[in-house]
């Protein structure tokens, strides 16, 4: 997009569920573009996020398996839908589930106002969504592999086509184990599929890394040492990036070498043990110069929430559409200073926010034009400004 070009905010108007999680049925309407959810915990807050989280590339934020999200004992699948306002219209956004005859279950649906979409692709044209839930906590200490879902969910939300991507170069990776699992597998075939997993691995790779610089390049314009969420040093980091610097042809050709030659040592293995699929996102925290796992877990989460705030800020800037941010569990953990500054940066972010917690007292410094409800089993109440639901 042009720099100067205005930034759509879409906002989700209205929540409708069907045998979703928890809810047999809900109907919600919002009003507020600073939303919390409010309630003990198994009452729901979650599974309305993880709604929302459906209307992105992916599995949304619990990567779970659509046929689990389908509420026990029910009949069929799951639907949801959401009335999204984008300026003066309003758009229809529906996904879900359909059991078949049999009692399997079908291939997910996806509709833009009542006509079929190809996939959740689709739903970028008019929204985006970024989230940060207590599963991200420990991925500074986590593994590698945690942090490259991490980096992927990152690139998702500014190239819905990124999962497709990642996808397609899985479905080679597993090709080639196969073929290596013959006592003669056929060479010709091993370099053509090798052909097809370096051109994958390298667009792969080349995305993410973009990402990240972009990424890294915003932390670095607003670069606050007193900020109370520290701002990040991020990379990528490994062999197929190294080969990047050297152009995107010969990165290509080298992986393609580097396959060839490694065709005893992955059949040995059972995998490739060179591509993508090996990096890592380094972070490090900024003001302390130390790499984010050697600091205190308060230091990480607020760490986290940074990256996260500049991502959405990133997401803005890229798609000409600031995100709608989902939030699980977010202000519990953070001590009050903390807390008023992640109101106020969300409030500045401009897009839409939903936030989860277990005491509406969290949600106290809130703008008075921000919107609190109490969730309970099945049900979702809206609590006065200044009182309680009844």
């Amino acid at each position: 997009m042009i720099a100067d070009d205005p930034i759509a905010a879409p906002q989700v108007a209205r929540i409708i569920l069907a045998d979703f999680r928890s809810y047999e049925a809900l109907d919600l309407t919002v009003h507020g573009r600073l939303v919390a959810l409010s309630g003990e915990n198994g009452a729901g807050k979650t599974n309305l996020l993880e709604a929302l989280s459906l209307f992105t590339a992916g599995r949304g934020l619990r990567r779970a398996d659509l046929s689990e999200i389908v509420r026990i004992g029910a009949p069929g699948g799951f639907a949801v839908s959401i009335h999204l306002r984008t300026g003066h219209d309003e758009v229809r956004l529906g996904t879900g589930l359909e059991r078949q005859p049999g009692g399997e279950f079908g291939s997910r649906r996806c509709r833009i106002d009542g006509a079929a979409a190809s996939s959740p692709a689709a739903f970028a044209d008019y929204l985006r969504i970024v989230w940060l839930t207590p599963a991200l906590d420990g991925i500074f200490s986590g593994s590698a592999g945690d942090r490259r879902r991490f980096l992927d969910r990152l690139v998702l939300a500014v190239d819905a086509r990124h999962g497709s991507r990642v996808n397609a170069y899985d479905r080679a990776l597993r090709s080639r184990n196969k073929l290596l699992e013959e006592p003669a597998p056929d060479r010709s075939w091993l370099d053509g599929i090798e052909a097809e997993i370096a051109e994958l691995g390298i667009a792969v790779a080349t995305i993410r890394s973009e990402t990240v610089a972009r990424l890294a390049a915003l932390i670095a314009e607003d670069r606050d040492d007193s900020s109370p969420f520290p701002w990040a040093d991020i990379e990528v980091e490994g062999k197929v990036e190294e080969w990047l610097a050297l152009g995107q042809s010969e990165a290509v050709a080298r992986f393609r070498t580097a396959l060839r030659d490694g065709r005893p040592r992955d059949a040995s293995a059972g995998r490739a043990l060179i591509g993508p699929q090996t990096s890592d996102l380094k972070v490090r925290h900024g003001p302390k110069d130390v790499p984010a796992d050697r600091a205190s877990t308060g230091e990480q989460k607020a760490l986290l929430v940074g990256i996260i705030l500049a991502h959405a800020r990133l997401v803005a800037r890229m798609s000409g559409i600031a995100p709608i941010v989902l939030l699980d569990e977010i202000a519990a953990h953070l001590d009050p200073r903390r807390r008023a500054a992640l109101f106020e940066a969300l409030d500045r972010l401009g897009g839409q926010v939903f936030m989860t917690g277990a005491d509406p007292a969290l949600f106290a410094e809130l703008p008075q034009s921000s919107e609190i409800f109490l969730v309970k089993p099945g049900r979702i109440d809206t609590i006065p400004a200044g009182g309680n639901a009844s």
